[in-house]
């Protein structure tokens, strides 16, 4: 049995006016935080009008300058705490089992749903730690948050199908409960196993409306999923000096989908020196996912 939330009468109604904003994606823009400080750096090169950009990423002032304590605490100003007043420690029983997860934002009636889904070694708090990866875990939280969102951070047992089985059966009973709301799933290293399996089945394959693979890894798969076939937008982020995934793989792969498909809505952030985690660190929520909101399947 699913799990099922109690939410006071004025919070349906707030919930009811958001549903004709997410039933009309291409107006719903997510309301900007802290722009200024998560604007990318400079750009380098870019090509496919815009599609494959090279950014010039320095640890000196992306980590070192950005970072109080360098990858472990973040400046105070990149954050804002009091998002967790929204923020959920929750289990969803589930036919693949039960489902530990952290909520942000509205559980029911949202606007849109972000999950993201941690690598080896990672788990649901990892998604939700306000401080490393320079604040931007933070940015999403407050991101959604303040756009009548939800975002999710699960654990799960493997990069499997098992693993998949309960993502899936999370992005199902949220989806439900949010009907109007266009479901991006963002997935960091060896979580990109889970994104490519989401996206090749019957059910999340034709649910989820865009994947985000952060210093992660290709599927030759995609091209014959139900993902693929209802062209949702997908964003890859790689550091340039990734010694786990490397960079020339993911951008063969991206360019592999613009040969099936000229128009394909794809687009590769390059972080020139990044390394494996820099695209956690670095990407644009915001500008990447009200791409995405433009270019989501109807």
């Amino acid at each position: 049995m699913a799990f099922r939330f109690l939410f006071p009468l004025h919070a349906f109604v707030a919930a009811a006016s958001l549903l004709g904003i997410a039933g009309h994606a291409d107006a719903l823009e997510l309301k900007p935080f802290k722009d200024d400080l998560f604007a990318y750096p400079a750009t380098l090169s870019s090509d496919g009008n815009g599609a494959y950009t090279v950014l010039d990423y320095r640890e000196m002032r992306d980590i070192n300058q950005r970072d109080e304590v360098p990858e472990k605490r973040v400046h105070p100003q990149y954050t804002d705490t009091s998002v967790r007043k929204v923020q959920q420690d929750l289990m969803l029983k589930t036919d693949a089992g039960d489902v530990r997860h952290v909520a942000v934002g509205k559980t029911q009636g949202a606007a849109v749903i972000v999950l993201y889904l941690h690598g080896q070694g990672g788990s649901r708090k990892q998604g939700v730690d306000d401080f490393t990866f320079g604040g931007n875990f933070n940015r999403i939280k407050n991101l959604m948050a303040g756009s009548g969102g939800l975002y999710i951070s699960p654990d799960f047992p493997d990069f499997g199908d098992k693993g998949a089985a309960q993502v899936a059966a999370v992005i199902d009973h949220y989806a439900d409960q949010s009907p109007g709301a266009k479901v991006f799933v963002a997935c960091g290293s060896m979580g990109g196993a889970l994104c490519w399996k989401l996206a090749g089945r019957k059910d999340t394959g034709g649910r989820i409306d865009g994947l985000l693979l952060l210093g992660s890894l290709w599927d030759e798969s995609f091209f014959s999923s139900p993902a693929f076939k209802r062209r949702v937008p997908v964003f890859f982020g790689q550091g340039s000096h990734d010694v786990v995934f490397p960079v020339a793989s993911q951008e063969a792969f991206f360019r592999s989908i613009l040969a099936k498909s000229k128009t394909y809505p794809t687009r590769f952030v390059r972080f020139e020196t990044g390394t494996h985690g820099t695209p956690i660190r670095m990407v644009d929520w915001r500008g990447t996912l009200n791409w995405m909101l433009s270019k989501a399947p109807q």
